[in-house]
């Protein structure tokens, strides 16, 4: 795998400079769009141009941070792992407005990243890190964002995108696991639970199945799709633990 890496967060909080009006929008169009409109400059679609105080807030804590360095470093340290995939993107750091963004669902977007979507260089030469302004500045959330982006691209990439919820269950737990993500988690009984749900809706196609399933109750909710009685994030608590469990044997 061959990675440009691409520092945007600076990008981000320069837009944000700009007053909160048409004149920043404007901007954000054209910083991310070619001049002539046929695509893409920057792949910027999954900020909030407009987004409130908090989001240059929290911008300016992942650059105290030196985010971008960081993630770059770990993108150098996982590439050793992925050599012999024959991929070449360009890899950045976007944050994404899920705790105001009018426009912005955290599960369907991290859905269309988790199922293939935007994520996927057949459709964009870029693969964007996504972090999320209802979470705190942490390194650690970086590092587990890059490591997760870019396995799941070289699983997509063996195994093909999924097209069942076990077929993508299987993938996340990989993942997760190789990933070293430190949750989501669930107790014994629960995850006893998701499984007995989860299991008779393998071959579920349907994304509305796979939401709700994924994320639990209150991702299905959000979305106004049927619950299926599960706690938060109970189907990729229950990949990676499966992940955890073979990998251990």
């Amino acid at each position: 795998m061959r990675v440009t890496w691409l520092d945007l967060l600076q990008t981000q909080r320069d837009l944000y400079r700009l007053p909160r009006n048409d004149e920043r929008f404007l901007e954000y169009l054209k910083t991310m769009i070619q001049p002539d409109g046929t695509g893409l400059v920057l792949p910027l679609v999954a900020m909030n141009p407009m987004a409130h105080d908090h989001v240059p807030d929290l911008l300016d804590q992942y650059l105290a941070l030196d985010a971008d360095r960081y993630g770059q470093t770990v993108v150098a340290e996982l590439l050793p792992e992925l050599d012999d995939n024959d991929l070449e993107i360009e890899v950045g750091l976007v944050l994404s407005d899920d705790r105001r963004g009018g426009w912005t669902n955290r599960y369907s977007t991290e859905l269309q990243v988790r199922a293939g979507g935007k994520a996927r260089p057949s459709v964009s030469r870029w693969a964007t890190g996504l972090l999320w302004s209802s979470e705190p500045a942490d390194l650690l959330t970086v590092r587990e964002t890059l490591r997760s982006l870019l396995l799941r691209l070289a699983w997509q990439r063996t195994h093909g995108i999924a097209s069942t919820l076990s077929e993508l269950l299987a993938q996340e737990g990989w993942v997760q696991h190789r990933a070293n993500c430190r949750g989501p988690h669930l107790d014994p009984d629960d995850l006893a639970y998701t499984r007995d749900v989860l299991t008779p809706l393998g071959q579920a196609r349907d994304h509305a199945t796979w939401i709700a399933a994924l994320f639990g109750d209150p991702g299905a909710r959000s979305l106004g799709h049927q619950p299926l009685g599960l706690s938060d994030r109970a189907g990729l608590a229950l990949a990676l633990a499966d992940a955890r469990a073979r990998h251990s044997n």
